[in-house]
């Protein structure tokens, strides 16, 4: 079946100037155009219309979305069956998060007894559940179920002093790269040293770590628009500024 703009905008619940601009930035191209000019969209179309609306849902950025979509190894299925996955472990993790919070609320009330070890444990679900509501679909979809499980089980298996470390050195990286990135040298020691605290953030979190990943985040940082506006907040041009003092300190 083939559908006009205005009818396959209805059909999907877009509008039409939506789908006129994923024409126009080569994300969704009809499969022709008629003599006076309206856009016919087929199957194969509609079918990627679908995964583009699943992944935009899920907060990913167009560029990104074009980038998974358009990959020559991109598997619709495994990709569905992975998203699938993510879905239920969110939903265990929702569930014990309910549990967590209805016992914390009982203990306020005096109704029943929490160690200290369980009121930490609301902090991690709520710090792992997070972390994949925002990244966890394009996380898995780059580095794999196990790298991410591995992830959320440092997490979860982390002392309170382990995870307010960890949080201290976020805190250093963006107030070294905020002064680097002021003095304007990559290589600088101030530079040098955001790289450094910043592979072992990094390290904290990875089951495998190589020089080539993490650059490939940094260069990440740039055109996902999530990461890059994090780190405008710190400094305009901060990711760039990261990327290329990163090159430096691996060498690459």
């Amino acid at each position: 079946m083939e559908y006009t703009t205005q009818s396959l905008a209805k059909l999907a619940g877009v509008s039409a100037r939506t789908l006129r601009y994923y024409d126009e930035i080569g994300l969704l191209k009809p499969v022709r155009t008629t003599s006076n000019g309206y856009r016919i969209y087929g199957q194969g179309q509609v079918d990627r219309l679908q995964q583009i609306l699943f992944y935009k849902n899920m907060g990913i950025d167009l560029e990104t979305i074009k980038h998974i979509v358009d990959n020559p190894d991109y598997d619709a299925v495994k990709t569905m069956e992975n998203h699938l996955e993510q879905l239920k472990i969110q939903q265990q993790q929702l569930a014990t998060l309910i549990d967590y919070v209805d016992s914390t609320i009982l203990y306020m009330k005096g109704e029943r007894t929490m160690s200290d070890k369980e009121k930490f444990e609301i902090y991690k679900e709520n710090l792992i559940k997070t972390n994949e509501e925002k990244y966890g679909a394009e996380a898995r979809g780059k580095y794999g179920n196990e790298a991410v499980d591995f992830s959320n089980a440092k997490i979860k298996g982390a002392s309170q002093q382990q995870l307010e470390y960890v949080e201290k050195l976020s805190q250093q990286i963006n107030e070294t790269l905020k002064q680097a990135v002021a003095e304007g040298n990559p290589a600088g020691e101030t530079a040098q040293k955001a790289c450094a605290l910043h592979q072992e953030w990094i390290k904290f979190y990875w089951k495998s770590y190589t020089p080539q990943a993490h650059l490939g985040l940094c260069q990440m940082y740039l055109y996902d628009e999530r990461f890059y506006a994090y780190y405008e907040n710190v400094a305009p041009k901060a990711a760039d500024f990261l990327l290329e003092a990163m090159k430096i300190y691996l060498n690459i």
